[in-house]
């Protein structure tokens, strides 16, 4: 739907898992100052005709057969004024954690992805270097388990975590008309990293505390010396 205010450029993001028909729509507000628009319906930088028209909406019909179909389709109005929105067809993103992970040595990792339309496969992968290695929990049951939770959801757990099992790790998701991914940046800390600041606050007032025991000691014996020069004197 679009309002018709000058400068206004509408977005779009359709997830197209499997080929199928599209059909996409730009519908002007009725309480739009925008009157009878030149309408041009464009993919990418190349022209093409809408399929049917009424008196404020202009459609196009597409036939997603393959990922060369997949892009973005924007419809053009112009007038006094100059408004468009953009459909970005792709295929299905992968929900998942953005932020780092960042655990201890000895426990569990967990990784989810999540997708809007079941994937045909699911994969995942560790950083070597620059490269990826897949990861193949049935050769390594005691580090690995992949557990497919639903159709649309697989989970990763890393049991026995080490300082070695930091880095990053992708999951992938694989449709007919493409793959998507999702990064995951795991950071494994040492069972010590927590009591750090505690030790730290410890040694600090270890040393605040010897070094006002060792003023003290230092001025009763200066008020010691003081005493015994002043009998002496008085003896003289």
């Amino acid at each position: 739907l679009i309002i018709g205010v000058s400068g206004t450029a509408l977005q779009k993001n359709v997830s197209v898992g499997s080929p199928t028909k599209v059909e996409l729509t730009c519908k002007l507000d009725e309480n739009s100052n925008l009157k009878n628009p030149q309408v041009t319906w464009k993919r990418g930088s190349e022209t093409i005709s809408h399929t049917s028209k009424t008196q404020n909406s202009w459609t196009i019909q597409l036939t997603i057969s393959d990922s060369s179909h997949l892009g973005s389709y924007s419809c053009i109005l112009k007038g006094e004024v100059e408004v468009s929105a953009t459909f970005h067809l792709q295929v299905p993103k992968i929900e998942g954690k953005e932020k780092p992970i960042i655990t201890y040595e000895g426990d569990l990792a967990v990784m989810v992805c999540k997708t809007e339309y079941a994937p045909m496969n699911w994969a995942w992968y560790m950083t070597n270097g620059t490269e990826r290695v897949v990861i193949n929990p049935s050769s390594d049951t005691n580090k690995f388990r992949i557990k497919r939770q639903s159709a649309d959801v697989n989970r990763l757990e890393i049991l026995k975590l080490t300082k070695e099992d930091s880095g990053v790790y992708w999951c992938e998701a694989a449709f007919r008309l493409g793959s998507s991914e999702r990064r995951f940046e795991l950071k494994v800390l040492s069972i010590m990293a927590p009591l750090k600041p505690f030790i730290a606050v410890v040694a600090e007032v270890v040393i605040l505390v010897t070094t006002i025991a060792l003023y003290e000691v230092y001025s009763k014996r200066k008020e010691e010396e003081g005493e015994r020069e002043f009998d002496q004197i008085e003896q003289l």
